[in-house]
């Protein structure tokens, strides 16, 4: 017993340091960081479509957080500037990513703002890029014989379309694609990493 009060009196001091080395000090760090003047808040269908995002697992697949380029070719990729603390102010929970499946997502909205487009690539990515990996969300769509007023029909091709029935987006899917096209972080911010990387903040670095 003797023995043992010290050991648990060390490792109470090692989880400690540790806490407060990989918790307590990077929260320090972004500490009062507030959101850049372009970063706007989502709306409500875009927050619905980003807990669509979350609940389907895409940060699996997909990461959010364009490297430098001393990390990096992405902005060779065409994926934006370095991402900094202040482009996530209000994502909870985060979705950065460490997977890359697929692309890097920070500015797929800037990169691919059609609607149409980010509709059909989820109803069946093979309609775009036959070699795609990504599964397909058929189950964020329905099935007509016809479309009906105020429906949003999906410009899937005709060898997709089952039983050759028009393709309309339900309201999850709409959500989702409102989440996606949110994803534009092209607007300017001040930060001593674009700087020092060579992108020019004052501009956007985009």
């Amino acid at each position: 017993m003797n023995r043992a009060l010290p050991l648990i009196v060390v490792a109470l001091m090692i989880l400690g340091f540790a806490t407060l080395l990989l918790v307590g000090v990077p929260a320090a760090q972004i500490w009062g960081i507030e959101a850049p003047a372009g970063l706007k808040p989502y709306t409500a269908s875009e927050q619905r479509g980003r807990d669509i995002y979350v609940s389907e697992g895409c940060v699996y697949c997909h990461t959010q957080q364009p490297r430098s380029p001393s990390q990096g070719p992405d902005g060779l990729r065409g994926w934006g500037r370095p991402s900094t603390a202040a482009d996530y102010v209000y994502d909870a929970p985060h979705q950065l990513g460490t997977m890359r499946t697929g692309p890097d997502l920070f500015n797929v909205g800037a990169r691919l703002p059609s609607q149409g487009w980010q509709l059909t690539h989820l109803f069946d990515p093979r309609a775009i890029t036959p070699q795609s990996i990504m599964p397909s969300y058929p189950y964020l769509f329905e099935f007509k014989d016809r479309a009906e007023a105020g429906d949003v029909v999906v410009p899937v091709p005709a060898d997709f379309r089952p039983d050759g029935k028009t393709v309309v987006a339900k309201r999850e899917a709409l959500d989702l694609v409102s989440y996606l096209l949110s994803l534009d972080h092209t607007y300017p911010v001040s930060h001593p990493e674009l700087r020092d990387n060579g992108f020019d903040h004052e501009e956007g670095g985009s």
